[in-house]
């Protein structure tokens, strides 16, 4: 399987430490403990050597995390959110975490498209209709990506894929379904993501 190259850009705990937008940015934003760290070490091809940090205590993610990437003919800028919905999180890092989604995309961006990160166990709870309403709000496009697809037995995965689907969600393609592995799923998405650029670049 191949892997991106990539640099770190920029660790941001504040909206005055967001670097410029110089590329397409795609921004991969989900709850806490979804599995989305382990998902960006995947696509950047760190399994031993971590990048994004993986913790087994929700909510450690707390800054904005960019990353350059060479994916081939489409270079972009993968944006790291700190995870929300973690019920042990006081309000006042709650109130911090939204403070900077909120902040980055408030100010002058080249975002592409969201990468909306779903438990397949669970589907979407509270927190991820939350931000579907607000992506709707800003008439922001997103992709939808099911982490954790292994923890759900494989005779049930169908049905549960296709409920999901069937409830509405919006996504510019099928969602995938992902299990944190370096396996087909993950490269099926590490070839989409650049052509979901050069699409919407091209509608731009």
């Amino acid at each position: 399987m191949t892997c991106w190259q990539h640099d770190a850009v920029r660790t941001a705990w504040s909206v005055g430490q967001f670097p410029d937008a110089e590329l397409p940015e795609v921004v991969f934003a989900g709850r806490s403990n979804v599995g989305k760290s382990t998902l960006i070490n995947v696509l950047l091809g760190r399994t031993r050597k971590k990048v994004a940090y993986v913790s087994s205590k929700p909510g450690k993610t707390r800054s904005v995390n960019f990353y350059r990437v060479f994916a081939g003919e489409k270079n972009f800028c993968l944006v790291d959110m700190p995870g929300y919905g973690y019920a042990g999180a006081g309000p006042g890092e709650k109130k911090n975490w939204w403070r900077l989604i909120r902040g980055f995309f408030s100010t002058d961006r080249s975002v592409s498209f969201i990468i909306h990160l779903v438990d397949f166990r669970h589907g979407f709870l509270d927190g991820d209709r939350e931000l579907t309403d607000w992506l709707d709000g800003m008439d922001m496009p997103r992709l939808v990506v099911f982490t954790k697809g292994d923890k759900v037995p494989r005779g049930r995965a169908k049905a549960r894929y296709e409920k999901y689907v069937r409830s509405g969600l919006t996504s510019v393609l099928p969602p995938f379904v992902t299990n944190g592995k370096n396996d087909e799923a993950a490269e099926r998405l590490r070839q989409a993501i650049p052509l979901i650029i050069r699409e919407f670049r091209a509608i731009s």
